[in-house]
């Protein structure tokens, strides 16, 4: 899936850019960008797209995201519906690799964060203690100013390059180059499957969505995402089986049905293949998490 060019606003006189931000939805829109993205879910609930993965986001999650690996969040069908009461809030930093100065990375004291740079080209997930401490420089962030900025945006390297609390997202690197132009088609297939995954979708019906043969659509699918149409839609509804998992208020085989799965068999075999262990694996590994 060709993903959008997207422009990172920073202001002139910055060196990266800090935002808190309280909405009714994170934007839908796979993207990406040159400059590094580190994002601190604080509330909301969905699904995130990553690189060539796709998972549950909630609460308390802290991503660092590489230049141009391209990514969005998708919230919880709730959020889209008029409620004025349920909201998304997360802090954001966003900063080039060189916003430092073009030698800062070539000094031999920095070698940690240019690994650091190249790691987090896949997408890092970041946990423990190391994810709070950077929740507070986050939050410290958005009200400081002059060189405080800076003795911040270095504090949150030194934590992310020294830490081993992290997990890997993608399972290769997915970066883009630059491309502005937009593919409006893609972007139909993208909401079109997010919409309608718990209903079967025939390869005839979205071939018509994005206006090709069924031939010319697989080709086109594959060519662009590395994966075939089918697998797509098995990942996104795996994901939608793991929030309803987690939530614990229905059997495993009725969610099986309810996340679009028409054959319990099957819902097993391919929940083993996305997620490399079975339902019950995965809820007992989440709620013991819980406990602790």
């Amino acid at each position: 899936m060709k993903p959008h060019f997207h422009k990172v606003p920073i202001q002139p006189r910055s060196s990266y850019s800090v935002r808190h931000d309280i909405l009714p939805t994170f934007g839908t829109i796979w993207h990406y960008h040159p400059e590094i993205e580190l994002h601190y879910t604080v509330r909301g609930e969905g699904v995130r797209f990553i690189g060539d993965t796709i998972r549950n986001f909630s609460e308390g999650e802290m991503l660092l995201i590489g230049e141009n690996l391209p990514h969005t969040w998708r919230c919880k069908e709730e959020y889209f519906q008029a409620n004025k009461n349920l909201k998304v809030e997360a802090m954001v930093i966003h900063f080039l690799p060189d916003c430092l100065g073009r030698d800062f990375l070539r000094l031999p004291e920095a070698y940690l964060i240019l690994e650091l740079l190249e790691q987090a080209k896949r997408g890092l997930v970041i946990k423990g203690e190391t994810r709070m401490k950077i929740a507070e420089l986050m939050y410290a962030a958005t009200e400081a100013t002059n060189i405080d900025r800076l003795i911040i945006l270095l504090s949150i390297l030194r934590l992310l390059a020294e830490t081993d609390e992290f997990e890997t997202i993608a399972s290769s690197h997915a970066s883009f180059q630059k491309d502005k132009s937009e593919m409006a088609r893609l972007d139909t297939i993208y909401s079109y499957t997010l919409a309608n995954y718990r209903k079967d979708i025939s390869l005839e019906e979205i071939a018509a969505i994005a206006n090709l043969s069924i031939t010319s659509f697989c080709r086109y699918f594959k060519s662009t995402t590395q994966k075939t149409y089918f697998d797509f839609l098995t990942e996104i509804r795996i994901s939608h089986t793991c929030r309803a998992l987690v939530e614990d208020k229905l059997a495993t085989e009725v969610i099986c049905f309810e996340c679009g799965f028409n054959n319990v068999s099957n819902f097993y075999r391919h929940f083993k293949k996305v997620m490399k262990i079975t339902p019950m694996e995965y809820k007992k590994k989440y709620l013991s998490r819980n406990l602790v």
